[in-house]
């Protein structure tokens, strides 16, 4: 029977260290308003569609008419996945998320500041943006409630 060695255990890497996605021309909007503190995508102008990834047409209709929007940065948890597999850079486990914003949307994240053993589809999260080398990239945590 072959012995597979043990993994190093992968040391922290700051946010500002991880990588760092590049703009390109259809995503050169995006990235401004992320950089500054805004979640803002493309909606198409004869479709009223808003979407996700940015693109230079509209995924619903074809369109090329299209104008940039500032969402709310709330949405629901759609759907998820704990990876406890360590990867340069990412805290172990990492919750790797989609999240269903309200304006129709969907987005895969990463979801912080949430314990992994209490997450429950359809809850509440809201944007927040992570501060990376030449980007900040947007990612998601639980709403939190309001004491009354």
């Amino acid at each position: 029977m072959t012995q597979h060695p043990t993994r190093a255990a992968t040391p922290e890497v700051s946010p500002e260290a991880r990588f760092a996605p590049r703009a390109t021309p259809e995503t050169q909007p995006y990235w401004d308003a992320t950089a500054a503190g805004r979640l803002d995508l493309p909606r198409c102008r004869p479709c009223d569609q808003v979407f996700f990834y940015p693109r230079s047409s509209c995924p619903q209709c074809g369109s090329t008419d299209l104008e940039w929007v500032t969402c709310s940065g709330r949405g629901l948890l759609h759907t998820y996945v704990v990876s406890h597999r360590p990867a340069p850079g990412f805290p172990v486990p990492t919750v790797i998320a989609v999240v269903e914003l309200e304006e129709g949307p969907r987005m895969m994240t990463n979801l912080v500041d949430a314990d992994p053993e209490t997450l429950e589809l359809d809850m509440p999260v809201e944007v927040r943006f992570e501060q990376r080398t030449g980007a900040a990239v947007p990612v998601f945590a639980p709403v939190k409630e309001e004491v009354r």
